[in-house]
């Protein structure tokens, strides 16, 4: 058998794949990847299914042994500079680490989140029928730690023959698209989301990512909002006034109003941004 052992996890790196949807109902949000599609790209390019777990790397610093054979692997996401044995992987991101390489993520220039995906998938057990960590319930597997032993799954299908990866492009000034409402006349001007720019608080998470910029007035303020289903990508504005988009591990109902909604495509573009980095909103029709 194939194992990656842990030798650094960095600031926080987890096991992910596309999630658990179907559990709302109990309580369960979906989690998953929160750049869906840098996992779907990583996983495509080893010739794995898109929603075989993976791993999501905060900010670098991720260094993995490989044990026990040898495996094809991918990095997408964050373009964090990786090293295989002591070799840089080089413009492709996808490469072959042996028995004894050492695999290691720096820090990225740009975005928040690197995934590295395995020909074979990490094989830890499901949860619910997910690998997912979602981080806000404390289902799934739990965040790598030094010493950790994490199996490479059997693979299946034919390895793809690639010569390059798209990278991930993130602006200075990160739009987001956002449709109107649900709950947007709770607010005295909810207009005012798109009039200006926010910033991205260093309290983000893979909950939700919080924005500094001034307060956005509730137009009554001891009017009380029963809870409700809420969803990635949510604009949710809590009696303080800032507003906060919900993320991957999200919860799955809320009582304060969600003013706008970013568009699904635009998500894992929100999940990227770092904190200090300025985002700004564009209305759009659903």
């Amino acid at each position: 058998m194939t194992l990656l052992r842990v030798r650094r996890p960095g600031p926080l790196a987890l096991v992910e794949d596309l999630g658990r949807p179907g559990y709302a109902a109990i309580g369960v949000g979906r989690s998953g990847a929160a750049d869906r599609g840098a996992l779907r790209l990583a996983n495509r390019a080893v010739g794995n299914p898109e929603d075989a777990a993976g791993l999501e790397v905060l900010l670098g610093g991720l260094e993995l042994e490989v044990v026990g054979g040898s495996v094809t692997l991918c990095v997408t996401g964050a373009p964090a500079p990786v090293r295989v044995g002591g070799r840089d992987m080089g413009p492709s991101y996808v490469a072959t680490a042996r028995a004894g390489d050492v695999v290691r993520l720096g820090v990225p220039a740009v975005g928040l989140r690197s995934y590295v995906a395995v020909r074979g998938g990490i094989d830890v057990p499901a949860v619910l029928g997910s690998r997912s960590r979602d981080v806000l319930s404390g289902i799934g597997p739990a965040p790598l730690d030094v010493g950790d032993e994490l199996p490479v799954g059997v693979a299946t299908g034919v390895l793809p023959a690639v010569d390059l990866l798209p990278s991930l492009h993130l602006p200075e000034v990160v739009e987001l698209r956002l449709v109107r409402g649900p709950r947007d006349g709770w607010l005295d001007d909810a207009d005012r989301l798109t009039a200006g720019s926010w910033t991205v608080s260093s309290e983000s998470d893979r909950v939700g990512m919080r924005l500094l910029g001034g307060a956005l007035a509730h137009r009554d303020p001891g009017r009380q909002l029963p809870s409700e289903g809420v969803w990635r990508g949510a604009v949710q504005v809590p009696p303080g006034g800032e507003p906060v988009v919900f993320l991957a591990d999200h919860p799955v109902t809320g009582g304060y109003p969600v003013a706008g909604v970013v568009v699904d495509a635009d998500v894992d573009r929100a999940a990227q941004a770092r904190p200090g980095q300025v985002v700004r909103f564009r209305w759009v029709r659903p």
